[in-house]
């Protein structure tokens, strides 16, 4: 029996030992699970949101057009439907806001802008315009960067409109408003056309009939864009800080002409 109990022992030692070893080995905390957290969300009766400019996207880059000098880009010019030197206000909407003014001054309608971010503009009530020939000389005096300035036409309400615009970096481009949303038919350019900085001066031109609408900047032809959803309405001038600093552009010399059809 002693022999037994020796051959029975070591074996029953070893179990032993291993199950002692393994209770005191450290034991793997297991991974703790987190239940995802859902926010509750509002259900709210949807606004229109007013976007007055489209992102900025980076400017495309076009090889120099080849214009052929016989070739009229604003044919069949009729006479001259109206003449504006800025000497009187009685037509233009203008006033002061906590971001800026416009305000006219000797024959020249002057937009300062004193916040950044902001945007300021004023409408001229008459004429209301379908097919026209329109000329402007915009003078930025403060300007860099990416701040931009330029003309509103075909403005049926103030969140209806097109805006050729052009920036203080030497830039063109023709947004779209609608409904209070802008998209942009033809994105930034770069331009040769643009002198960059201020003081400047350059004179803008549209010539727009049907859906069909042509732009010019001191004479050259810039781009034409086809788009048939604001047929008619009225003009106006704008300037806007894209940066931080202050931004003037004076606007002078409207010249409005008829398209013979």
């Amino acid at each position: 029996m002693a022999g037994i109990n020796h051959r029975i022992g070591l074996p029953f030692l070893v179990i032993v030992i291993q199950l002692s070893l393994s209770t005191c080995a450290p034991t793997a905390t297991p991974e703790l699970y987190q239940e995802p957290t859902v926010t509750p969300s509002l259900t709210t009766t949807p606004t229109a949101t007013i976007v007055w400019f489209p992102p900025t996207a980076t400017p495309t880059l076009f090889p120099t057009r080849i214009i052929t000098p016989t070739q009229d880009y604003h044919p069949n010019l009729g006479e001259v439907l109206l003449s504006d030197d800025f000497s009187s206000s009685d037509s233009w909407l203008l006033g002061k806001t906590s971001s800026g003014s416009a305000a006219l001054g000797k024959n020249e309608l002057t937009i300062a802008i004193s916040e950044p971010g902001a945007y300021e503009y004023s409408i001229r009530q008459t004429p209301v315009l379908s097919d026209f020939f329109v000329e402007i000389t915009a003078s930025p005096t403060l300007c860099r960067g990416e701040d931009e300035y330029g003309l509103l036409f075909r403005l049926a309400s103030p969140g209806d409109f097109y805006r050729f615009s052009l920036s203080c970096d030497g830039q063109v481009r023709m947004d779209r408003v609608v409904g209070g949303r802008a998209s942009s038919p033809q994105p930034w350019t770069r331009s040769g056309a643009v002198p960059p900085g201020a003081p400047s001066s350059s004179r803008l031109a549209v010539w727009a009939m049907g859906k069909e609408m042509r732009f010019f900047v001191n004479d050259e032809y810039q781009f034409t864009v086809s788009d048939p959803l604001l047929p008619a309405g009225n003009l106006g001038v704008f300037a806007r800080s894209a940066g931080q600093m202050d931004v003037t552009v004076s606007y002078t010399d409207l010249i409005i002409r008829d398209i013979l059809q």
